[in-house]
């Protein structure tokens, strides 16, 4: 069961019968009928309002609505979006945004479980506000503490293989999780040049995040490499502060590094810079030609590069970047 990562204007919503799931960037456009995860984000640089990134299977598609997640399934491939709004967590003892992070990942392991497809592989999370602090405590690190409750909640570790991912702040909306799972565990990647986040000092928060730089995966006769969102950090230090340029290189630099590790693993010969697709988070939309100039001058004209405008995890942060690229993967691997 392949997959296939399709992006067209939003505006192409009509579907194939082949789409296990997606996301919609940009500004509203029209309902579809399979898993899509809404990114409500100011696209730059597009000649669209908004962006379809969609998911298409090889083979049939079933579907369904789980505790609040919409889901598809193709073959042993488990693709699903849950949304929930903080104001329904109030009084439950803890931030609202901690306790729907717990709850959402909850759900998620849950219907994982049931569907005998225990491994996530790549998760994409987007929340309000996410540099505001509320109850004491920055509302990044309030989603950390609930997404790591729930890893534990559920026996998954939090350090070591744990999914690819992002966490980005939008300027408003509820909780919004996107989801891709397979049978087996995905083949994670660190990054040599930055402490892994799971291992972040406690300066960071009162929990690590819980993801890993990168991750190969293997759907049948495929091998998949995802990047994490990743920004201008060395060590666990932000570097270039100030600097759009300095960070967007950075962050390039990294994604370089992941790259490098994942080919000492991967089974289906190398994976190029040259060849990833990237989805790149500008903080600032005033700073996006300085961003452009410098994601042009190390990665080139890359097809299918969408910049948004979003925030980033930390306060000091101005760009984020994350990547993935398909390979053909022969019956004996490599």
């Amino acid at each position: 069961m392949t997959l296939q990562l399709l992006l067209s204007p939003a505006a192409v919503s009509r579907g194939t019968g082949r789409e296990l799931g997606g996301a919609r960037l940009g500004g509203g456009a029209p309902a579809v009928d399979w898993p899509e995860q809404a990114i409500s984000a100011p696209l730059l640089g597009s000649t669209a309002d908004s962006l379809r990134e969609t998911w298409l299977a090889d083979g049939p598609v079933s579907a369904g609505v789980s505790e609040g997640i919409a889901w598809r399934r193709a073959g042993d491939l488990l693709y699903g979006v849950v949304e929930l709004a903080e104001a329904g967590f109030a009084g439950a003892g803890i931030p609202p945004l901690q306790a729907a992070s717990r709850a959402a990942y909850d759900r998620i392991f849950r219907l994982l479980d049931a569907q005998g497809l225990p491994c996530l592989w790549r998760v994409w999370n987007y929340l309000a506000d996410i540099n505001g602090e509320t109850h004491g405590l920055e509302r990044y690190r309030q989603f950390n503490i609930g997404r790591q409750d729930a890893f534990l909640d559920y026996r998954r570790g939090t350090t070591g293989n744990v999914p690819a991912a992002c966490a980005i702040g939008l300027a408003g909306g509820p909780l919004s999780i996107a989801f891709l799972a397979g049978p087996q565990p995905a083949v994670p990647v660190e990054n040599p040049r930055q402490v892994s986040a799971y291992h972040y000092p406690a300066e960071y928060g009162p929990r690590s995040p819980t993801f890993s730089r990168g991750a190969l995966v293997h759907p049948p006769g495929q091998e998949i490499l995802f990047v994490s969102g990743t920004a201008s950090i060395v060590g666990h230090r932000t570097v270039h502060p100030g600097d759009v340029a300095g960070q967007c290189r950075e962050s390039l630099a990294n994604i370089a590094a992941v790259v490098a590790e994942a080919n000492r693993v991967a089974r289906s010969g190398d994976f190029s810079p040259g060849e990833l697709v990237h989805r790149v988070y500008v903080r600032e939309a005033a700073d996006f030609p300085a961003v452009r100039a410098a994601f042009a001058e190390l990665a080139g004209e890359a097809p299918g590069t969408v910049f948004v405008q979003a925030d980033i995890c930390r306060a000091d942060l101005l760009v984020e970047i994350e990547a993935m690229a398909v390979h053909p993967l022969a019956p004996t691997g490599r």
